[in-house]
């Protein structure tokens, strides 16, 4: 006689208070974590680059879910980074897969451990399953098997690690690449010279649209509540789950290392990376409404990747953010729809250093 699933259920966090959801005025650098687990199933002891965005995002999301987690991790930077022989930061089993596998192999994973159960030949609960793909897995050659994934509605976790590059082979263009971020293979020049002419896919839109069925948000290492609940509620939900992190990459980017986390909240403070998540009951998407809203320039300046910009490239990057705030329901403030004017940023370059605000942060 078959046995009954039984699935986990994570408790979700307070969020009231939390540092990265107020304005400078009220205390931006108090870090509030309430109650968050002490266990770590990503330990010290990896070799990621200093400041590594994907390393913060392994760590909070591991912490999340706790030990009883599998976790799949196709080719990438945390793959290069975790993997040395006879080495690694995980306390969890974590499997290797090629970079077009993590739908798939995820899949197998999910199937197997219901059948295993089910059969009375593994004791349960149903383990916490979790992939974490980069940008180049998650949004380029492992998207078809994601897709997959959700449309089938495997009872997993799929997370896109975004440092909108191919950081581990060289800093080459993804489709997440933002407009004007320059990488190896978009360099600035007479011929082109924003680098990158192209907007970033709207990955997590095609796949909340796509798959109406599943339970979809998007996250940023710089809200670090708000990142273990969402991967909880992933977890939480019957069947196929999908978030899309905003994880900086110091190496690509070209930053101080201190500065990811302030990065990662800075980048939805200038519309750059809109915070969400879909229900699929509802079938409807609850925005985060920042405190602050600030203009692109004080997220562009803080990176090495956007010092090539020109007036008109950074007047198109505001025009971009505008049309998110629209999009999350928010107004747009007179200084922002100003910005999409060239002359605004020729003034600001001529006459002051645009970016007075970083300053005060280390920038």
């Amino acid at each position: 006689m078959a046995k009954e699933v039984i699935r986990q259920f994570l408790p979700l966090l307070e969020e009231e208070g939390r540092g990265a959801a107020t304005d400078d005025s009220a205390g931006r650098d108090r870090h509030y974590l309430p109650d968050t687990p002490g266990e770590d199933p990503y330990q010290a002891g990896h070799r990621t680059c200093a400041g590594c965005g994907p390393a913060i995002e392994y760590r909070w999301v591991l912490k999340a879910a706790g030990q009883d987690t599998v976790v799949a991790g196709p080719t990438g930077c945390m793959y290069v980074a975790n993997s040395t022989y006879l080495c690694t930061p995980y306390t969890v089993p974590w499997a290797h897969t090629p970079i077009a596998s993590g739908g798939s192999f995820t899949s197998g994973m999910a199937a197997g451990y219901e059948a295993l159960i089910r059969k009375g030949r593994h004791p349960g609960p149903y383990p916490n399953i979790i992939t974490m793909s980069g940008d180049g897995s998650a949004s380029d050659i492992g998207l078809g098997a994601i897709s997959g994934a959700l449309y089938r509605n495997h009872d997993a976790l799929f997370i896109c690690y975004d440092n909108e590059c191919y950081a581990n082979t060289g800093i080459q263009v993804s489709p997440t690449t933002p407009y004007a971020g320059m990488t190896t293979f978009t360099p600035f020049g007479k011929a082109i010279p924003e680098g990158t002419r192209l907007p970033p896919k709207n990955l997590a839109k095609m796949m909340a649209e796509g798959h109406p069925h599943c339970y979809v948000s998007t996250a940023t290492v710089g809200y670090p509540v708000d990142l273990i609940n969402k991967t909880r509620k992933g977890l939480n939900h019957r069947g196929a789950a999908f978030m899309h992190c905003f994880t900086p990459c110091q190496k690509g980017w070209v930053y101080q290392t201190s500065m990811t986390v302030e990065i990662g909240r800075r980048v939805v403070e200038a519309g750059l990376f809109p915070v969400w998540e879909y229900d699929p009951q509802e079938r409807k998407y609850h925005y985060f409404h920042p405190p602050v809203q600030r203009p692109v320039t004080d997220y562009l300046a803080m990176q090495g990747r956007f010092g090539h910009m020109l007036a008109e490239h950074i007047a198109t990057v505001q025009q971009q953010a505008n049309r998110n705030w629209e999009t999350i329901g928010m107004d747009v403030p007179a200084e922002l729809r100003a910005g999409e004017d060239p002359e605004r940023h020729q003034r600001m370059r001529d006459e002051s250093y645009s970016m007075p605000l970083n300053r005060g942060v280390g920038a």
